[in-house]
């Protein structure tokens, strides 16, 4: 056996239904009426009402209403406003279109209401297919895993995001990859999952370079949100490390959530380089890189500038007065990593992250 079978894992088979093609958005009202539901209503942003109405379309004489009031980091106040949607139409299904932060709304409104909940993805973001939610109040963020929150069906439709704008698509798409990155050390990774891994930080690192070219490239599109799927899988089976602690953490002040888990990604993968050499090595080479543990890091934070992604948490609006309280944050629930949490090591992190750094290996922590 390979790949650490011998240890022995253990692996569930989520229950998600997965959709994935060029027009699979036309099948959304035949999934919801396999869901048994008549009256749907589908979530959205603000700004991407014309995709909600374009789902709304393909529901046809299902779509009960359209609800475009899903925010960033999916605020309390805005799952109360749309509770009140749900109660006020009679919903009996939830539809999102959009990224993860529409996704968000929908797991929420599932967990509140046990609706059925079909996610349509537009984005990289591959919070579909996971049990992991979270909310916002206050400044501060509240993460949960529960199955309830899973889609029943996920629907990927290539064609949807030809008009994702670039800087969108690819800090969405390293997203992505950082959730794959960080399954690749987690204490309950099984072969199944590491495989997906690795194919989907390939799949990702090989189409998002090319996508500036050749946006509208459905072939690309498709690539991308492939490895989105199987990334987001990885994320939603495996436990994370210091690297979603940290963004979990920065969430509560608001920085941009892509943007955010793409700048900490190098620096997390220094933190834990020495603690976590095989899985580090494995990742160079899904990059395309010299398969060495030391230089994953570094090729990383080389695939930040080749997509022109901001490597500074100043630059996406952390303030430097806000580091110290967020590393005292990070350490004080910590999650399970390779390397231990210490709040130094967490705030030199944090420091080297703020300025846009390249990562550095901190040989002080070799095991």
């Amino acid at each position: 056996m390979s790949g650490g079978a011998s240890a022995g894992f253990v692996y569930q088979q989520p229950a998600t239904r997965v959709v994935f093609g060029t027009g699979a958005l036309q099948q959304a009202g035949e999934e919801m009426q396999r869901l048994g539901c008549r009256r749907v209503l589908v979530l959205c942003t603000p700004d991407q009402r014309a995709l909600a109405e374009q789902a709304a379309a393909a529901l046809g004489q299902l779509a009960a209403g359209i609800h475009d009031g899903a925010q960033m980091h999916v605020p309390v106040a805005v799952v109360n406003a749309a509770l009140a949607v749900v109660r006020e139409i009679g919903a009996d299904g939830i539809v999102s279109i959009g990224g993860g932060s529409t996704t968000g709304l929908g797991k929420m409104l599932a967990l509140e209401t046990a609706l059925p909940f079909l996610a349509i993805a537009t984005t990289y973001a591959g919070s579909e297919v996971t049990p992991l939610y979270g909310t916002t109040q206050d400044g501060a963020k509240t993460t949960g895993k529960d199955s309830r929150v899973m889609p029943r069906t996920v629907i990927y439709d290539p064609a949807l995001t030809l008009e994702l704008p670039i800087g969108v698509s690819v800090a969405s798409g390293m997203n992505a990859l950082a959730h794959a990155a960080e399954g690749l050390y987690a204490a309950d990774i099984n072969p199944l999952i590491r495989l997906m891994a690795l194919e989907g930080i390939g799949a990702l690192a090989r189409a998002l370079p090319q996508l500036a070219d050749a946006p509208r490239d459905l072939a690309l599109r498709a690539d991308c949100l492939y490895g989105a799927w199987l990334c987001g899988t990885v994320l939603g089976n495996v436990g994370m490390g210091i690297h979603h602690k940290i963004c979990h953490v920065l969430g509560g002040f608001g920085l941009p959530h892509a943007e955010m888990h793409a700048a900490v990604l190098p620096h997390a993968l220094a933190y834990n380089a020495h603690h976590a050499p095989a899985a580090l090595a494995s990742l160079s080479t899904a990059l395309g890189g010299t398969g060495e543990a030391r230089n994953a890091p570094a090729e990383v934070f080389a695939l930040l500038e080749r997509l022109h992604l901001p490597a500074s948490l100043e630059t996406l609006g952390m303030s430097a007065d806000n580091l110290d309280h967020a590393a005292l944050q990070v350490t004080a629930r910590p999650y399970p990593n390779p390397r231990p949490f210490d709040v130094v090591g967490i705030r030199n992190l944090l420091d080297d992250a703020f300025h846009g750094r390249k990562p550095h290996l901190d040989n002080r922590s070799a095991p």
